[in-house]
């Protein structure tokens, strides 16, 4: 299954428990396959650094740089219009139609929400 991951639920389940943590077990254990653009992967990677800042001992970067080995790139052409009510939250869609993804996965409800 292809799923990407809104950086809400990658956040968490890297610095607490629960679903978003056992999504990424699945992951590991090789039972869904994550999808990301290079747009995406900046954000993890800029939203990891101030979660580190907040969450001292906890390291994002190896777990980021073998996420950028083993996950699916694909190269994602920005929508043509808005259409989440978070402009930003646009790249998630936009990675999903790029690469057919079944799911994204997401707690954030500008994301959820179209304008």
């Amino acid at each position: 299954m292809k799923v990407i991951l809104d950086t809400n639920v990658l956040v968490s389940g890297i610095f607490f428990s629960g679903v978003p943590y056992d999504i990424l077990t699945a992951w590991r254990d090789g039972k869904i396959n994550f999808i990301v653009s290079p747009e995406i992967l900046d954000e993890y990677r800029r939203v990891g650094k101030e979660m580190e800042n907040k969450f001292p001992g906890v390291e994002v970067a190896p777990f980021l740089e073998l996420l950028a080995i083993e996950a699916t790139m694909v190269a994602a052409k920005p929508l043509i219009k808005a259409v989440c009510t978070d402009p930003d939250d646009d790249k998630f869609l936009a990675c999903a139609i790029a690469s057919k993804a079944n799911l994204i996965c997401s707690g954030d409800k500008a994301l959820l929400k179209t304008t």
